[in-house]
């Protein structure tokens, strides 16, 4: 008799347990989104990074190291001057200290290059545009 009624309370309860548990729609998504587990860093920043020097000549990529450098590149409105680029990718989240780039800048000078100062704000501009272009993509795929 005892064991008959334990039986239908758990027959009862059964259904309600799975009511109190909410799943989120996304969920899943969400956290496969903000971190990568196909190459060592985070693939949204690496190919934003990618995407956002693509314009230049690329030296070396190393996904698992999360390694850009770049050659020198001149703007063909600005040919007494060029740039070098090095990305890095730090981390395996999405997060804005996940990235650094580091820039050498160059102008012509009596028949050479010599080296000159990068502005601090440049290499900040080229971290918040991979940064931006990284959540676009994060975002892109979680909306599917």
């Amino acid at each position: 008799m005892i064991r008959r009624s334990v039986l239908a309370a758990m027959i009862l309860v059964a259904p309600l347990a799975a009511c109190g548990k909410k799943e989120r729609p996304g969920r899943v998504a969400d956290l496969a989104a903000s971190r990568t587990t196909t190459i060592g860093i985070n693939s949204y920043l690496w190919r934003a990074a990618l995407d956002t020097v693509s314009f230049m000549p690329l030296v070396q990529t190393d996904s698992n190291g999360g390694v850009i450098v770049t050659d020198w590149y001149a703007n063909p409105n600005s040919p007494g001057e060029r740039m070098k680029l090095t990305v890095t990718i730090l981390d395996q989240d999405l997060r804005a200290d996940a990235v650094r780039v580091a820039a050498s800048r160059q102008v012509q000078q009596g028949g050479g290059w010599i080296d000159v100062p990068v502005q601090a704000a440049t290499v900040q501009k080229l971290e918040d545009i991979i940064l931006t272009k990284a959540r676009d993509l994060r975002r892109n795929a979680i909306a599917g």
